[in-house]
């Protein structure tokens, strides 16, 4: 993609964001955590320097006392206002804040940005740790009521171990000393690599550290993505399901039984092969994603094929994020193009009690 066509991209997600900072969905949808960050991050990407920062100054805004967040928050543009509209915390979405303070280090450089939030992340990280279940896995969510759930996502704790990754670097970059994280971390990517393992017949004890959700792709590629399933065993958890969900010409399923290409979960795996060194099936992926971009430089989340239909018929801001992230892991856009690879090759110390 062109670099014009990049940037015409990232203007379309800063035509979503309202004047507070917040990046939803799309204008007049709620936005999350999660989403929220990945749309920042496109935005460094693109060089929207001031945009990325208003939405990060958001989080440190609504953080809650406990370090979390709402899942969903909607903005009333009239009123110049939100509303939480789901009070429940999801770990993965609190813990995403790193990822994006160390993405923006990778793309400026400014120490300061990290030393600012700090405390936003700090706060956060140790609220995600204290989550961690006697399996190793982390609990997805954390009721309004300040319980975490007895359950936990593959998806969702294989992400966790790329923010634990980022939050070790600034705690490194500014000095600061969090071993409990590092142990969090060795403990958690123990538990994905044995919830990610290949499943053999009859066995089902790779299961049980997380809810099943193999329909979904993110469960396939997230392991490799987040950084705890790498080198040999990330090509056979790739190759163990890759005619699933590949879909020649549309990129991947977002589910392995409904004909629906999703080309966020596209673009997130062209991250996964990147990291692997698969750049031409990363590329072949990459190119089926254009068929989804619209002339205003978004992306629609999803293509029915069958029908030949949009669906559904939105626009969302974190597809066009992971698009713009995509092609700079894969072209090197920013100093940032590597993050990913360089997290997944932090320090691991295997946990005899885990295994």
């Amino acid at each position: 993609m062109p670099l014009a066509a990049l940037r015409q991209t990232g203007a379309f997600i800063a035509g979503q964001q309202y004047p507070n900072g917040q990046i939803p969905w799309f204008q007049g949808h709620f936005a999350d955590p999660w989403d929220h960050v990945e749309a920042a991050m496109a935005l460094g990407v693109v060089g929207r320097t001031e945009e990325s920062r208003a939405a990060i100054d958001w989080l440190a805004a609504t953080q809650r006392a406990d370090g979390s967040w709402p899942m969903e928050t909607v903005h009333d543009g009239l009123a110049g206002t939100d509303a939480v509209t789901e009070a429940t915390a999801d770990s993965n979405q609190c813990s995403y804040v790193a990822v994006g303070l160390w993405h923006d280090f990778l793309v400026t450089g400014d120490r300061r940005h990290l030393e600012r939030h700090w405390d936003m992340l700090d706060r956060a990280i140790e609220l995600v740790v204290a989550a961690q279940l006697p399996s190793g896995a982390i609990s997805w969510g954390m009721s309004p009521m300040g319980e975490w759930v007895d359950e936990a996502l593959l998806t969702g704790s294989s992400c966790i171990v790329l923010s634990l990754a980022a939050a070790l670097a600034i705690a490194d970059t500014l000095g600061h000393d969090r071993p409990h994280w590092a142990l969090a971390r060795d403990l958690l990517i123990d538990a994905v690599q044995e919830g990610a393992t290949v499943p053999q017949p009859g066995n089902c004890q790779v299961v049980a550290r997380f809810l099943d959700k193999s329909r979904y792709s993110m469960d396939w590629y997230y392991p490799v993505l987040g950084g705890a399933v790498t080198g040999e065993a990330g090509d056979r958890l790739i190759d163990s399901r890759w005619e699933d969900f590949i879909v020649p010409g549309y990129g991947i399923r977002c589910v392995d039984d409904r004909p629906w290409a999703t080309p966020a979960e596209s673009c997130e795996l062209v991250i996964a092969l990147d990291m692997l060194g698969r750049r031409d099936e990363a590329l072949r992926i990459l190119g089926d994603v254009e068929m989804h971009r619209d002339d205003d430089g978004g992306y629609w989340t999803g293509y029915v094929w069958p029908d030949e239909a949009i669906w559904p018929e939105e626009k969302t801001t974190w597809t066009a994020a992971a698009v713009v992230l995509a092609h700079d892991a894969v072209f090197s856009v920013t100093p940032a193009s590597g993050m990913f690879r360089s997290l997944a090759g932090a320090a691991h110390t295997p946990s005899a009690r885990i295994r």
